[in-house]
């Protein structure tokens, strides 16, 4: 579960009525939840670069011999990076009613807002939560104006402006040149000295430059991909995207496809035999738990591999019911699940005086 949800906790006085006024679960003769099943949440970390033209970008070939500057705006997009988060959802083949009866010490049961079973007798565990993508403060955008030469700003025409800038660009390279083979005028006391001087001529010259070579805006934001694995596959179209337009729709072919494979590596946890139910069919109390598989899920195009991730994902495994006794007239217990997986996360029996 991404992110943790308020737990519903329905408190069992030991007559079924009281389960049945719940009305978000379905009631037969005790408490009735879900266990849950894994939905893998792909979050795509995706860079819009955007790019506009200098003023000066039609005189950068004549006086820079530059024939690479482009001369029109764009807008391209790109995923720079993805993390594996995942999310329990019911899994409606998993559905189970805890019996209440007076032969038996179950007394709440705990449910997030789906119905998915988190705790009996316990307090659930929070699950961890993912923190949200937060992009990095950008830098003010420099204004080439605030390095140009009065004669620069009282050019008549851009042609003139374009010649002055030059100018001023290898100028400026010459001093750099100087200062670092020690022949400039005003050399610098220390190093450090040395290092300033380097960085304000390069803050000029890349300032200038930008009139010629244009600027690219660069931000990077957050989307997410869902998928619920329910079986092995080899190649399954998990979204498209396309470096013009971002993420697309899966019928929109001019999205780049990328696949998803699903491997399941065949392990899984066992249950402590004292703990499984032995008479499932004469005493089954209807609590029941995930012991997950493990499966591997590797993102991928036709000339690029995204991630691979391994994790438990409770489709993939079985299920058991626990045995009546922990829940019985001598003993109860407090079984506390992973809210994710549905698994065993504590089971805590004590005796009932």
């Amino acid at each position: 579960m991404n992110g943790f949800v308020a737990a519903v906790a329905v408190t069992l006085l030991g007559a079924p009525q009281n389960a049945a006024a719940q009305d978000d679960v379905r009631t037969v003769d005790g408490a009735s939840y879900y266990l849950p099943k894994t939905e893998l949440r792909f979050s795509l970390l995706v860079e819009k670069a955007t790019f506009t033209p200098g003023d000066l970008a039609p005189y950068a070939s004549r006086y820079l011999r530059r024939d690479d500057v482009s001369m029109e705006p764009s807008t391209q997009y790109r995923i720079v990076g993805m993390q594996l988060s995942q999310n329990a959802v019911p899994d409606t083949t998993k559905f189970f009613t805890a019996k209440i009866d007076g032969k038996h010490s179950v007394r709440t049961l705990s449910r997030d807002e789906n119905g998915v079973l988190l705790a009996v007798n316990a307090e659930p565990r929070e699950a961890k939560t993912r923190k949200p993508f937060v992009a990095a403060p950008k830098p003010a955008p420099v204004n080439p104006r605030d390095y140009m030469t009065q004669e620069i700003l009282s050019a008549a025409n851009k042609v003139k402006m374009a010649e002055l800038c030059v100018q001023e660009i290898y100028d400026i390279r010459e001093n750099k040149s100087l200062l670092n083979k020690g022949q400039a005028d005003f050399m610098p006391k220390d190093g450090e000295q040395l290092r300033l001087m380097i960085d304000n001529l390069n803050a000029q010259e890349n300032a200038l430059l930008q009139l010629f070579e244009g600027t690219t805006d660069r931000d990077t934001t957050e989307v997410e991909v869902a998928f619920v694995p329910t079986r092995e596959v080899e190649k399954q179209l998990l979204f498209r995207f396309s470096k013009y337009f971002g993420l697309t729709d899966a019928d929109d072919l001019s999205g780049k496809p990328y696949y998803i494979k699903v491997e399941d590596l065949h392990s899984s946890p066992t249950l402590n035999g004292s703990l499984a139910d032995p008479k499932k069919d004469k005493d089954n109390i209807g609590i029941c738990v995930n012991l997950p598989g493990k499966i591997r899920a590797t993102v991928f195009s036709a000339d690029r591999a995204l991630g691979a991730f391994e994790l438990y994902a409770p489709q993939f495994g079985t299920t058991e019911s626990l045995s009546g006794e922990m829940f019985s007239k001598k003993f109860t217990s407090h079984l506390v699940l992973n809210p994710v997986t549905g698994s065993i996360e504590s089971l805590e029996t004590e005796p009932l005086k």
